[in-house]
Formats: C-alpha cells, structure tokens, sequence
C-alpha cells in the first residue's frame, strides 16, 4: 500500500534536532512505523515503570485538536488526527518491549464530535498504535463558556477521559481537564489552553510491580485552517515533560 509521511522537527535542550516522523493512515495509504507490545514489564523497577507510565501516560491521553467555538445543534464533526510524542524514557519503553519502540511515539486516531444545545459538544475517540495491539478507547464533553462573538474570543472548558486497551501487562487510564481559547481570524482559528492530566497506570501480573497513580500540567496551542467544509488543524502539545506534536484532518460544519 502507499504511504503518506509528515517529518517534523523539533529542538532539544542540547540543541540537537529530534527528527519526529510519522505517517496519515487516509484511504489505502498505511503507517509505516513499527512498535513494540510492552509485554516485558518485568524488566523494569518500580522506579523504571513510574517513567514509562509517566511517557505512556503523555502519548495516550486526550488532545484537543479543536477551536474553543461550541458546534451547535446542528453541528458536527469527523476527523483523522495523525500525532507523534517524544518519549522522555525511550530506553525505558524499549526495555519494556520485545520489539523496537520509535522514539517519536505514533499513534492514529479517528475522532468524532457532535454539538449539542446549551453550547455542548461531546465525543468519542479511537486510537491505536501502528504494528502493536495497543488501542485506546475515549469518551470527551466540552461546554462554551463564551461562546465568541466578532470582537471576543470563544472560551470552553474540556473534560476527558482515554483507556488503553490491547495488552495483558498493562492497564492504563487517564483523565483529563483542560480549558482553552480562540479566535477566527478570517479562514484561520488559532486556539490554546492549559489543564490537567490524571494518570493510573496498573501493571497486570508482574511481580515487584505496583499500581501508579499521579498527574501533570498540559499545555496546548494550536491552529486550524478552513477550506468549505474541511479543515486542517496542527497543534503542539506538552503533558508533563513530553511533547507531541499532531495534524489533522477533518469535515464537518
């Protein structure tokens, strides 16, 4: 099958650049980046499984991907997201794996949202990693505070939940809350917003290994471009201490 590749870049604190590629499952085309199972968590201290799970935790949960703009009743929304995280613990999560594990974690996702009254919008989610068995099933709601005018910008308040589904050592959960800003310029919506990331990673039947629960800060910021009913949306976010990076795509009014 053909494939489609986005390359990204990003500067470290070493100055070095990360090269960030991953690949937009659209029609017949197919990610090309392997990943591992995470079925080696015996490998791992208590210590070592908190940094995986804190990585884990990063690339899984939920991003925004969308203006601040409630959709309306009438309005919904359909979209491709393609997103690649830079995992702090690499050499970690390849420990943990019995396959090679990419640096830049990818992950495609199909995401659905529609608008309810009251400034409502909700969602649902479903993301899988390219040559694994991990999948991660979410669930999202959104509300407008403002709802935008010509002059202010649109306000919300997001809350999220993603589960990891597809491994027998591992379960994980994240729950997320996050508010957000935008303002459409002409055909160009620029968004961001800040929140926070609730994680419990559980390990399954691996001995010396307990269950982590913990949170972090996540910023985000982000940009959509309209085209009729299609829009294009890029969006940079950091949970914690990674930072992934996305595009998407999607049709919806």
């Amino acid at each position: 099958m053909g494939h489609v590749r986005v390359i990204l870049y990003s500067t470290s604190k070493d100055g070095k650049m990360n090269r960030l590629v991953f690949g937009a499952i659209l029609g017949g085309a197919a990610l090309s980046a392997g990943a591992g199972e995470l079925d080696r968590l015996q490998n791992l201290n208590q210590a070592q499984f908190r940094e995986v799970s804190e990585d884990l935790g990063s690339a899984l949960s939920s991003k925004s991907y969308v203006p601040s703009a409630p959709l309306g009743v009438t309005g919904f929304d359909v979209g491709l997201i393609v997103t690649a995280t830079s995992l702090r613990h690499h050499d970690l999560v390849q420990r943990a794996s019995s396959s090679s594990v990419p640096s830049a974690f990818p992950l495609a996702q199909l995401r659905v949202m529609k608008g309810l009254s009251w400034d409502i919008d909700i969602g649902a989610t479903y993301t899988y990693l390219p040559g694994s068995d991990i999948k991660v099933w979410g669930l999202e709601a959104r509300y407008a505070i403002a709802a935008g005018t010509v002059v202010l910008p649109a306000v919300s308040v997001r809350g999220s939940y993603t589960r990891l589904t597809g491994l027998n050592q591992l379960e994980l959960d994240t729950k997320s809350l996050d508010v957000s800003a935008s303002k459409k310029i002409l055909l160009v919506t620029p968004y961001a917003g800040a929140g926070y990331v609730f994680v419990t990673s559980t390990p399954k039947g691996v001995a010396g290994l307990g269950e982590e629960t913990f949170s972090y800060p996540k910023l985000f910021a982000g940009v959509r471009a309209n085209f009729g009913f299609v829009g294009l949306t890029f969006e940079v976010d950091k949970t914690g201490d990674a930072f992934s990076y996305g595009l998407r795509v999607g049709i919806g009014f």
